[in-house]
């Protein structure tokens, strides 16, 4: 009887030590924020049963007075064991129109962006003024003598009405504000005085629109931010434009290459403004010319996303955009990189044999399941272009919301 005992002991304790690791399992999966519909609770459908539980000291009448609509919940395996606390927040399902339509992309730069330093040959000897003030790569220059700096002829122009004197630049630097002093050298082989940079002021490109909202036509795309080619860092925008563009071409992907659309753009039309360009893609807010004309469809919280098939909308040729085949291999709701939540892997045979999965350009294409809108497209493996990674729509809709005003 005692040997029976022990058995069953020990088979208690091992399943114990079971559950308390797969407590220790979601507590790392799991997200630290959810958003949820208004009135509804937070559910979370995983292998093992998980319950949300507003903490008591946070009873609902608080939450309905939190002006930031946001409560804490606790997770718990089984309705016992803690798991961790999550922040919860009521929000009326956004309706979203989803794209798939190309759009040209044109940025006036807030600035403008050092993309490389320069030497100037003066009279003793190679010089870079840029080096000596502190200046790097990435910087963006704002403000030169107290002169704001719209662009390469404003910089030129600012550095040579000092005629060699000292200048105070005032730039920005992984977005914290700083300032630097300068003293121009004069460049025998320019015959003018010099600051011994490279800079750029603007950009243009295509990629895809995620969606649109019919109630305000704001509109979010790419799902990840642009950044300069030279540099990586992500831009400024003073001024930005959304054009038609039509897909022209398609340089098909290959292990080791992920290939790319080929588009042009189409006249001096706008579809609207760009606004923000940020970590999670860019936004604006479409001409209010452009009707709503196609159904708006309920955008999906991270927690309703299961692995499993979807869709995913783009367009290869012209300006037409169409549904294909995929599946969601893998979801991430950690947070941890705000742009690769998902693992999405093409299985459409048309657009595998167009494309060979996901090329540049398709960066924005919005993924569907179970009628709502997702996330998009953000980036594609190189050592396997039918596969890549994709955002939360929710993410895009929240990093949206913020600049779209």
């Amino acid at each position: 009887m005692f040997k029976h005992l022990r058995t069953a002991a020990i088979l208690v304790a091992a399943a114990l030590l079971d559950t308390f690791a797969a407590a220790g399992y979601y507590s790392l999966k799991l997200s630290d924020s959810y958003y949820i519909q208004s009135g509804s609770r937070l559910e979370l459908e995983e292998f093992l049963p998980i319950t949300a539980d507003i903490k008591e000291e946070e009873s609902l009448a608080a939450f309905y007075q939190n002006s930031a609509g946001t409560s804490t919940a606790s997770l718990k395996l089984f309705g016992i064991i803690p798991i961790k606390n999550t922040d919860v927040q009521e929000i009326e399902t956004p309706m979203l129109v989803p794209g798939g339509e190309p759009f040209g992309i044109r940025l006036k730069m807030n600035g403008v962006m050092v993309i490389r330093l320069g030497a100037a040959d003066t009279k003793d000897g190679t010089v870079c003024p840029a080096k000596d003030a502190g200046l790097c790569a990435g910087d963006i220059i704002e403000s030169v003598n107290g002169t704001v700096i719209t662009s390469n002829d404003s910089l030129k122009e600012a550095i040579c009405a000092a005629e060699g004197s000292t200048v105070q630049i005032n730039f920005t630097r992984d977005g914290k504000s700083k300032i630097c002093s300068l003293t121009p050298a004069y460049s025998l082989s320019d015959g003018c005085y010099t600051a011994g940079i490279w800079v750029r002021d603007s950009l243009a490109g295509i990629g895809t629109m995620t969606f649109y909202d019919p109630s305000n036509m704001t509109f979010g795309g790419l799902g990840h931010p642009i950044c300069d080619s030279d540099t990586g860092v992500c831009i400024p925008i003073g001024e930005g434009n959304a054009c038609p563009v039509a897909v022209k071409d398609v340089v098909k992907g290959a292990e080791g290459d992920p290939g790319m659309l080929e588009g042009e753009f189409c006249g001096n039309g706008e579809l609207g403004s760009l606004l923000c360009n940020n970590r999670c893609g860019v936004f604006g807010k479409l001409s209010s010319q452009i009707p709503p004309e196609k159904n708006a469809v309920p955008m999906a919280f991270k927690q309703e996303i299961k692995s499993g098939k979807a869709e995913i909308i783009c367009t290869v040729y012209g300006n037409d955009p169409i549904y294909y085949t995929a599946e969601i291999e893998n979801i991430d709701q950690t947070g941890k990189d705000n742009t690769k939540n998902m693992i999405i892997r093409i299985t459409d045979e048309r657009l595998l044999d167009t494309t060979g999965g996901i090329v540049q350009g398709m960066s924005g294409s919005p993924i569907i399941q179970n009628g709502k809108l997702i996330g998009a497209i953000t980036h594609v493996f190189v050592d396997d272009p039918t596969r890549g990674y994709g955002i939360f729509c929710e993410n895009m809709y929240k990093y949206g919301a913020s600049c779209s005003g």
